[in-house]
């Protein structure tokens, strides 16, 4: 060959699509070629492949296998002379190496590309039962079945079924090859099939009619003795037959294997007999199933075997699909069940997995399950297992909108379509995209993308998965919105009966309420509604997430209401994808929150900054500026009081959102799983916030008083949780008022003056307001309520010194001064450390009334009917114990171990158990039942609106706070039973520890 010929054809080849056009030449001056060399026909074909090196390289390995130089020419000639032929078999070469490999080991099979009939484009169960009647063992079966297979994805590459078709081809095969493996199994064993009838139920894709190319074939088999035969012996000749089938199909023997046949779907998995009696199916379907195994019957289809007992099974067992959707959490099981395929996916993988990724077939597959079994329960046009079919149901009966119908159907073409390519290749089980140039470039080639196939394959399929993750869920919810608005003339939409389906689907106490609702925010043409219509599909979903949608969705409609006029709260909504899932989170978590928010709904732009920092607790000393500003600002005490009132709520708002936002977790950002670190945050954002709050009032009213200086000076004490920065959502603010004359000041001026600023800090921190109110409590002060609600520095010294009791010692330990006069609270610190830490520890007298002491509040404090296991201050194991046994470790070495010197509760456990005095174990122990106790408390209190320390009798209130501590819908009773382990293991501690002789 000259050198100018060669380099012209090199150039064609590089034109035509070849990567190795070197390596072309040669094959096409190979001997098996000669003939067709320069026919430029050969060259445009080989063009049109997905990989025109591979099909080259596979043509040349047929011709090479040909026995005889006839043969060899018959495919010569009629490769050239049909070009049906040609497109088939060069189309099948380069897309399929696996299929070349077949060609080349059967060289005549080529010859079932040939016949182009019309019965030839569109094949079913029959004509792939005739092509695998001579089969006669697994080998030749499995040769059989790769031909049937090879016209399958001619038909395919060429263009001639779209991917619907071929995946229903595929299915056909495989209902053909169940047929005749187990044709195969009956005849090995004559003697088990006299004696039962055994019917194989196609579940999964084969079962929908949409089989992949290599997949696993999920089967579920059901048998019932022949008559006259005993039932035991039938069940387990079925049982040998079923087996015996599945090994043809599945082993591997030199023509490979044609796929697993799983049958993990039946009753009790693998666990579960492999066979089983129709009535014992409905037995445990009726019982024992749970919604995924539902779910998974909407695809179940008779395929081999005895047909009437087959059609028997779907008969009894199909009203019980169309019921799951009245189970409990139904909906919230399905969504479960897909959220936990995508957590089981490899981190390495996500993003390159077509079936289970986000934005996959999976998420089209769950939407369109989820529609069907909600609305076919009344619509017997939707009960089809195939997803595209079901899907246009859904949108010919308004269910789901049309243009969206359209757009998932595309997208799932598409995704099937890489799948089905990626799997042809090799003929390999495999959902994830290749990384390899080559592979992705034989991939774009063959969904006809031929311009950049790489780059043209990865934007195309990065818009459909996105296509998929934005409607999948939205798919759900939106159509209620249609239900409600005008829709353009003939487009259908969801009947009120069908909207209330769904709304009770997705655990609506109200859906008539809730249709209201939508439509007073949906309806119209406005901005607003159309900025409505956008935000509400994908809210709706994340209230049903909730324990009490019906709340998440009145509160949504009453902050639109007040806040829906000013321009900046739907634009932040629209905008800031954080903002609108932690609304929606805030609004169905329960009462507190909302209640905030609704006194002052602008707060809810405390939800928008993206990072997460806007729920971020302020810290103490930018709060109290701003409160201490504000009080400058304020024309008299009262209005100061009011505007830091307005702070304290504002930022009671931002903790306990954030405590939800933490508990819930949202799509971007996983929950908190540091326990104690949600504990900690929301005690320290709340002390720190009434010590501000406290700090704020003092300085109003003394200026209010007085002008810039009071006649003692004063100090604020924090005691109990406050002063241990503990403090709950509902906690009253536990202190004691110490003041101390200014030089020159009669005492009794200065106690005057003192009282009267207490007098009035309590008024009007508990006025009548849109704010929530803060109350004060001085009861641990000197003589309990029967004492001076103020006493002098040396008031108190002499008191501590004559007349404090034990108990009085141990509530000093979380005194900590908060506001007022820094060096009078220091003071006060000293005077008070030798009582709470004494010399040498506690006597045995003392320790015997601490114990005396907490064994009668139990029995006197504990509310009547109340379940002491589940009261989370007094019941064993509970805050008391933990926090009286840290308090008597304390008492006993703090003298001598500087770190037990601290108001915290898990501080100070953590430095006894540094200092040795207890047990890393025990610790664990307590720590863990006090930050759950804790955690309750909170949770009831978000939940209620109102403190409580045991949890909610009412279903959905429980729920509410089994959501904020993680479990999912239907697990509260798991709750309890683990609040029940947690705190029965502290109790054991505290026993050991509390009531132990030894110090």
């Amino acid at each position: 060959m000259t050198p100018g010929r060669r380099s012209s054809t090199f150039t064609r080849l590089l034109r035509h699509g070849f990567t190795d056009p070197s390596a072309a030449e040669r094959l096409l001056d190979s001997g098996e070629l000669a003939p067709l060399r320069d026919d430029p026909v050969l060259l445009e074909a080989l063009g049109a492949t997905a990989d025109p090196d591979l099909a080259l390289h596979g043509l040349v390995r047929l011709l090479e296998s040909q026995a005889a130089p006839a043969a060899r020419r018959e495919l010569l000639d009629t490769l050239i002379a049909a070009k049906p032929l040609r497109d088939r078999l060069l189309g099948v070469l380069g897309a399929s190496a696996a299929l070349a490999d077949h060609l080349a080991r059967h060289p005549s099979d080529w010859q079932a590309l040939v016949t182009y009939e019309p019965r030839d484009l569109h094949p079913g169960v029959e004509e792939f039962e005739r092509g695998l009647a001579e089969a006669v063992d697994p080998i030749s079966l499995r040769v059989a079945y790769r031909r049937c297979l090879l016209s399958i994805a001619a038909r395919d590459v060429c263009g001639t079924t779209d991917v619907h078709e071929t995946a229903a081809e595929l299915a056909d095969l495989a209902t053909a090859t169940l047929r005749a493996a187990l044709a195969l199994a009956v005849a090995g064993a004559p003697g088990d099939a006299a004696v039962c009838r055994l019917a194989v139920i196609a579940m999964g894709k084969c079962g929908g009619h949409e089989l992949n190319y290599v997949s696993d074939v999920d089967v579920i088999f059901v048998a019932e003795a022949a008559e006259g035969a005993d039932e035991g012996k039938a069940l387990k000749s079925a049982t040998k037959l079923a087996s015996h089938m599945m090994r043809i199909c599945s082993e591997t023997t030199v023509e490979g294997s044609i796929w697993p046949v799983d049958a993990n779907l039946r009753p009790e998995g693998r666990n579960g007999p492999l066979v089983r009696t129709l009535s014992s199916h409905l037995a445990y379907y009726q019982r024992w199933a749970k919604t995924w195994e539902f779910q998974a019957l909407l695809k179940a289809r008779p395929v081999a075997g005895d047909a009437t007992l087959g059609q028997a099974y779907v008969d009894a067992l199909e009203p019980l699909v169309w019921k799951a959707a009245e189970r409990e959490n139904f909906v919230a099981d399905v969504q479960k069940m897909r959220r936990r395929v995508v957590e089981n996916i490899p981190a390495a993988e996500v993003e390159r997995e077509l079936k289970l990724g986000p934005g996959g077939l999976r998420d089209v597959e769950f939407a369109v399950q989820l529609l069907q079994l909600v609305h076919g329960r009344t619509d017997p046009s939707l009960r089809s297992g195939t997803t595209l079919d079901a899907l246009q149901a859904l949108a010919a009966g308004g269910y789901v909108g049309r243009e969206d119908a359209a757009r998932l159907d595309a997208a799932y073409r598409f995704l099937r379509s890489m799948e089905h390519r990626i799997q042809l290749y090799r003929l390999r089980r495999t959902h994830l995209v290749p990384e390899a140039e080559a592979d992705l470039r034989r991939l774009g080639r063959s969904l006809g993308l031929r311009t950049d196939p790489v780059a043209e394959l990865q934007r195309e399929w990065k818009r459909h998965t996105g296509v998929v993750r934005r409607l999948h869920e939205k798919l759900f919810y939106r159509p209620l919105l249609d239900a409600v608005a005008q829709l353009a003339p003939g487009e259908a939409r969801l009947s009120a009966e069908a909207a209330r389906e769904r709304l009770v689907a997705l655990g609506y106490a109200d859906p008539a309420a809730a249709l209201r609702h939508l439509e007073a925010l949906a309806s119209g043409v406005t901005r607003k509604a159309a900025i409505q219509r956008t935000l509400l599909p994908v809210l709706l979903g994340w209230f049903a997430d909730s324990a009490d949608p019906d709340a998440g969705l009145l509160n949504f409609r009453k902050v639109s209401d007040a806040l829906g006029k000013t321009p900046w709260y739907l634009r932040l909504l629209r905008d800031e994808g954080a903002a609108a899932e932690n609304l929606a989170r805030v609004l169905s978590a329960g009462r507190l929150a909302p209640d905030l928010l609704m006194r002052a709904p602008e707060a809810v732009a405390l939800l928008g900054d993206g990072d997460g920092g806007g729920l971020e607790p302020r810290e103490r000393a930018p709060l109290e500026q701003e409160i201490l500003a504000a009080v400058r600002r304020a024309g008299n005490a009262e209005q100061g009081v009011t505007a830091a009132r307005g702070v304290r709520r504002r930022e009671l708002f931002r903790t306990a959102a954030g405590d939800i936002v933490s508990s819930y977790g949202t799509e971007t950002n996983p929950a908190e799983a540091d326990q104690g670190a949600l504990v900690d945050r929301v005690g320290a954002a709340v002390s720190d916030l009434t010590a501000a709050t406290l700090a704020g009032t003092l300085r109003a009213v003394v200026r209010d008083g007085w002008g810039d200086t009071l006649p003692t000076r004063f100090a604020i004490i924090g005691m109990g949780r406050f002063g241990g920065h503990e403090l709950g959502y509902g906690s009253d603010a536990d202190v004691l008022f110490v003041h101390e004359p200014q030089d020159g000041v009669d005492e009794r001026e200065a106690a005057q003056a003192a009282n009267k600023v207490v007098a009035e800090m309590r008024r009007l921190l508990q006025l009548p307001s849109a704010d929530p109110p803060l109350l004060i409590d001085a009861d641990l002060r000197p003589e309990g309520k029967s004492g001076p609600l103020v006493r002098t520095l040396n008031s108190y010294e002499a008191y501590y010194r004559r007349w404090s009791l034990v108990w009085e010692s141990q509530a000093l330990l979380r005194a900590e001064p908060v506001a007022g006069d820094e060096d009078l609270g220091r003071r006060f610190t000293e005077l008070i450390d030798p009582l709470r830490y004494p010399e040498r520890g506690l006597g045995d007298d003392a320790v015997r009334e601490i114990r005396r002491l907490k064994a009668r509040m139990e029995a006197e404090r504990l509310p009547r009917g109340a379940d002491p296991r589940l009261h989370t201050k007094l019941g064993p194991g509970g805050l008391s114990d933990v926090e009286w046994t840290v308090q008597l470790i304390q008492m006993r070495h703090g003298w001598h171990e500087p770190g037990l010197r601290t108001t915290r509760t898990r501080d100070a456990l953590a430095h006894a158990h540094a200092a040795g005095l207890i047990a890393a174990e025990d610790a664990a122990v307590l720590d863990e039942a006090w930050v759950l106790a804790t955690r309750v408390r909170n949770a009831v209190m978000l939940v209620r609106g109102r403190a409580g320390d045991t949890f909610p009798t009412e279903p959905r209130e429980l729920a509410a706070v089994g959501r904020a501590l993680g479990y999912g819908a239907g697990h509260a009773g798991d709750m309890l039973d683990a609040y029940r382990r947690t705190t029965r293991k502290a109790r054991t501690v505290v026993q050991d520890l509390f009531y132990a002789d030894g110090g």
